[in-house]
């Protein structure tokens, strides 16, 4: 009996292939007869046509939203007269955009696929981006911040719930640490370009963060030629696939989905997604990690230059604690999908952030490498969370209007801690090490590490409660209508 009568479940055109012959209680255990050679062969195929490309788009998206920083730092305060509360308000209202759009935009690249929709938003951001060299008042700046973040909020949750369409549920961590780890390479890139192109300042009657703005967002656009031709929607419509290697990409992400393979657009799931108490847990520790990685992202140049640097140097010294921070995050997300473990891997690093921003404040009046020691504990730790975090929902929902709803919206109240986070530092904090900031992140950090220690052992406690259900009590739940990662027969990582 095919996979899909025996659960119920219609298969869409990103799953659908030849008759699927897979046994249903082998997708329960996650096992199968397939061939591990010729699916590690079509797994790196996919890794080198998928994740360089979404990794380059994440690196010129988190630097276009991020470079505001280093265009303060090269005087753009200065040149249109922003108030430090204007500029503050900057940062934030990107986030507001950011977040308005992200499950429509999530809804949207479902509907025309990835490849179409991420050509338009890159078009358009890459646009925006270029345009803001052109502003000459602090309304004009937060307009066009407030569209940069509209039209930059569907790459991100897009590409995250792309690769849960490609990975199976204990590959992603390390493709989402791959794939987020340019966000820490655009911090430390962004710091050497910003330096570079700083000293431009009056090359055609331009002020240096007007250079800035145009020549980080010409490659965005310029990229979306290469984005149109090379990315792939779906594994069933790959162009780079063989048949056989089509069938055997649905395939195996059939077995690994186990019961939860409910993949046409429901809106039961739609509703399913907001009466889930794990959406909900995720929402509060994403938007506990997510402020204190936006803050330190947007003010990491304002940081560093309080360690006495000038303005060129400043540029230039944000890219090592970056560095640092990049090596940590690919290290944590391997070793997530190496131990298949999520709640450890999420709560450690963050708890080492909370670390960080302690000693940030307490080697305030040190030396300038005490500071700097901090600062790189601080990032690394914040940065590092990220790769388990993503995972842990994207693995744990099933269905795919479940999870791709479910994607965003946490996604999006989380990067509410980008408004948030654009509030926090504070021009009259600098003189004394901004304390204040420091401490409002390394609370967050410390109560997002304890509740995901608490979402650890729920979960724990659930697939310990599904695996000693009698026959009678596991037909009964699983008889439910479109049960998704609801399915006593799904297993939740924990």
């Amino acid at each position: 009996m095919s996979n899909t009568a025996a659960l119920g479940s219609k298969i869409p055109v990103e799953y659908a292939t030849e008759k699927l012959e897979v046994d249903s209680e082998k997708s329960y255990a996650g096992s199968s007869e397939l061939d591990p050679v010729a699916v590690g062969k079509l797994r790196r195929k996919i890794d080198w046509h998928l994740i360089p490309l979404i990794a380059v788009l994440y690196l010129c998206s988190f630097l276009d939203r991020v470079n505001i920083g280093n265009a303060k730092v090269a005087g753009i305060s200065d040149d249109i007269h922003l108030t430090p509360s204007e500029y503050n308000w900057s940062l934030s209202i990107f986030f507001i955009g950011y977040v308005i759009f992200e499950i429509p935009s999530n809804i949207l690249l479902k509907k025309m696929g990835p490849r179409k929709w991420i050509c338009i938003i890159m078009v358009l951001w890459g646009g925006i981006m270029m345009a803001m060299a052109a502003v000459k008042t602090a309304a004009g700046l937060l307009a066009a911040r407030f569209f940069l973040g509209l039209t930059e909020s569907g790459l991100f949750p897009g590409s995250v719930y792309l690769i849960s369409l490609w990975y199976t549920r204990g590959e992603q961590a390390l493709r989402n640490g791959l794939f987020f780890s340019t966000a820490t390479m655009a911090g430390a890139f962004g710091g050497v370009l910003a330096y570079g192109i700083a000293q431009m300042d009056g090359v055609a009657g331009l002020h240096g963060w007007q250079w800035i703005f145009i020549l980080e967002g010409l490659p965005t656009v310029l990229l979306t030629v290469v984005v149109y031709f090379f990315l792939p929607d779906f594994p069933s419509t790959a162009p780079f696939l063989s048949t056989e290697e089509k069938d055997l990409a649905v395939r195996r992400l059939l077995i690994d989905a186990g019961p939860a393979i409910e993949t046409a657009f429901s809106w039961r799931q739609f509703r399913a997604v907001f009466v889930d108490w794990k959406v909900y847990m995720h929402m509060i520790t994403y938007i506990l990690n997510a402020t204190p990685l936006y803050s330190l992202s947007l003010f990491l140049p304002s940081i560093v230059q309080g360690f006495k640097f000038n303005a060129l140097t400043t540029q230039a010294m944000t890219a090592p604690a970056y560095i640092i921070a990049c090596l940590f995050t690919i290290l944590f997300a391997f070793s997530s999908d190496r131990f298949r473990e999520r709640g450890i891997h999420y709560a450690f690093p963050t708890f080492i952030g909370g670390i960080g921003y302690i000693l940030l404040i307490v080697t305030k009046d040190s030396s300038t490498v005490a500071r700097y020691v901090s600062l790189t504990i601080t990032a690394s730790g914040v940065f590092a969370s990220v790769p388990a975090m993503l995972s842990w929902f994207t693995t744990n929902i099933g269905g795919h209007t479940k999870r791709g709803v479910a994607t965003a919206a946490i996604i999006s109240f989380g990067n509410i801690g980008g408004a948030i986070g654009g509030q926090i530092y504070r021009a009259g904090d600098a003189a004394h090490g901004y304390v204040r900031g420091h401490t409002i992140c390394a609370v967050m950090m410390f109560v997002s590490s304890f509740l995901i220690m608490v979402m650890k052992y729920l979960l724990i406690k659930e697939n310990r409660r599904r695996d000693n259900l009698t026959p009678e009590e596991f037909a009964k739940e699983a008889a439910k209508e479109e049960p998704c990662d609801n399915h006593p027969g799904f297993r939740y990582f924990s």
